[in-house]
Order: structure tokens, then C-alpha cells, then sequence
């Protein structure tokens, strides 16, 4: 599984330039020819595009492909691979530059197309799972951790939790399943008051009962047969997996890597209990909270 930027994004961008080498390679046209037809001063510029070492963009790609004499399929093979490659990592600080509200609504249309949903969370509840008030606290949170610049923060804030409970509306929709896998820990963590978590673990006993809508929870204690916890991640009908990282957002698409989140996240279901199993670990937490004080 990813876990920095690096380990599949910069895979990814290796892979399409090795694919711009063969092509030109298959011309018999060296580094420094190519660089002279490109109206490049160097061939180091080739270099680093082959091995993936900068930005590769579509016009580079046009550029290989008129260069080197690549047939039509060939040229829309390479030019979406670049887009896939190109929204593959996105920082937070290009995500949020139009502001929380502005970063919440650009995944809007994803979830109103989706049929069907898989989140695993090991740290936090889900988006679509959380109250108002846990997600206010969340966003807050974001604000400050990843410098959103803001002129009125609170605004800012309120205007992004707004959005993200209307599209939680979404969650009513009869032609989509959403799944919800937790760790227990994720029931025991309080990064909020206890009052905020108390709501929000009692959300979780209200969401559960949604006819679309599931739940399965991974006790703490279960026999795991070797399947470890796994960073956080989502899953878009079978096409998309989306991964909250601490710097930025990762977007992998390619088939075989979606697979391989897939069978990570059928083998973590199965260690899940579900119904009034998964009642109970959330009733369990909450009667731990009885007495809490923040604080305390």
C-alpha cells in the first residue's frame, strides 16, 4: 500500500516516461537530436522528463508523439495515462487554494455518481459519517494544520461544514450502497470535547440502521490471521481509490493498483463485525464516556 506521495505517484510518472523513451528509442533518435527538433538547448531536459524526474504534461507528451511519428492510438493512450499521472497527487495547498467550501464542493459530483462507496478509517470518522459538530471541529482543525489562508476563518469554516452535511443528503440515495469499515480505536479516540464525541458515537447507532448504509467495525481484539491495519483510504466503485495523506491527496486509478485496495479492504471486512455486534463495541465506548470530563 502507498504511503507518501512517492511510492505511486512518482512510480506512476517513471512508468509514462519510460514509455516516452521506447517510443523515441524506437526511432533510433537519440537524447540530443530529440532536444535539437524540440528547439531545446540541452538533452538533460529529455533525461529528466524519461525518468520522470519533472512534470511530465500533455504537451510533452504531443511533443514525443509528433517527434517520434506516433500513431493516433498511441497518442491517446499516452495523453490519458498524463492525465491520470497528473491528478494522481494533489497537495493540500493547491486543494485549498480556493478555501474549504471550494475544496469540499470539487468532490461533490463524485458522490453523486457513485453506486457504490468503501471507506476504511483506522483514525477518524469518515466524512459521511460525522456530525455537524465533530465536523466543524474537524475543518477547524484543517484550517490551522494546513495554513488555509482565510480572512474570516470562521466563515470560512462554517461555510464548509454547510456543505459537507448537505451532501451527507446523498447518503439517502436508493441507487447507492455506502460502506463504512472502522477500527475499534477509532471509537475510543477523543480528539474533540467528550461532549462531541459522545454525538457523534451516537450518530454512529442511528447511521448504522439506514437501509443503504453499513457498518462494520474491527474490535481490537479480534485474531487478525496477519492482516495489519492499513493507512486511511476510499474506495469509488471499482475505478477509484483515494488516500488522505498528511501532505496532499492521492488519486490512484490504474486497474491493478485499484485491485490491490480491493482485496486489502475484503480482507480488513472480514476481520469486521456488523449489526448488534458493532452496536455493542459503539455502546461500550459510549459508557466509557459516562462521567468523562473535558480535561480530565
Amino acid at each position: 500500500m502507498p504511503s507518501s506521495p512517492s511510492s505511486s505517484a512518482q512510480a506512476a510518472r517513471e512508468l509514462l516516461g519510460a514509455k516516452l523513451r521506447a517510443l523515441r528509442e524506437a526511432q533510433r533518435i537519440s537524447g540530443r537530436a530529440f532536444a535539437d527538433r524540440a528547439g531545446w538547448k540541452a538533452a538533460s531536459a529529455v533525461t529528466m522528463i524519461e525518468k520522470g524526474q519533472r512534470t511530465i504534461t500533455a504537451r510533452h507528451v504531443e511533443l514525443w508523439c509528433s517527434i517520434c511519428g506516433a500513431s493516433a492510438l498511441q497518442r491517446r493512450q499516452l495523453l490519458a495515462e498524463q492525465a491520470a499521472v497528473a491528478g494522481m497527487w494533489i497537495p493540500y495547498s493547491q486543494l485549498n487554494r480556493g478555501g474549504l467550501e471550494a475544496a469540499q464542493k470539487s468532490i461533490r459530483q463524485l458522490y453523486e455518481e457513485l453506486t457504490l462507496a468503501r471507506s476504511y478509517q483506522p483514525k477518524v470518522i469518515p466524512g459521511m459519517g460525522q456530525t455537524e459538530a465533530y465536523t466543524r471541529a474537524a475543518l477547524t482543525g484543517v484550517l490551522v494544520e494546513q495554513q488555509v489562508d482565510s480572512s474570516e476563518p470562521e466563515d470560512e469554516v462554517a461555510a464548509a461544514v454547510a456543505e459537507r452535511m448537505d451532501r451527507q443528503r446523498l447518503l439517502a440515495r436508493p441507487d447507492a450502497r455506502w460502506f463504512f469499515l472502522l477500527e475499534e480505536q477509532v471509537l475510543w479516540f477523543r480528539p474533540y470535547s467528550s461532549q462531541v464525541h459522545r454525538e457523534q458515537l451516537v450518530h454512529l447507532l442511528e447511521l448504522r440502521r439506514r437501509p443503504n448504509v453499513f457498518l462494520g467495525i474491527i474490535p481490537a481484539d479480534v485474531d487478525r490471521h496477519g492482516v495489519h491495519p492499513e493507512e486511511a483510504f476510499d474506495i469509488t466503485d471499482d475505478h477509484l481509490v483515494t488516500v488522505e495523506l498528511v501532505s496532499g491527496y492521492l488519486s490512484v486509478t490504474r486497474p491493478e493498483e485499484v485491485a490491490l485496495y480491493v482485496a486489502t479492504w475484503e480482507r480488513l471486512w472480514a476481520l469486521a463485525v456488523t449489526g448488534t455486534a458493532a452496536a455493542a463495541l459503539i455502546r461500550s465506548a459510549l459508557d466509557r464516556l459516562e462521567g468523562v470530563q473535558d480535561g480530565v
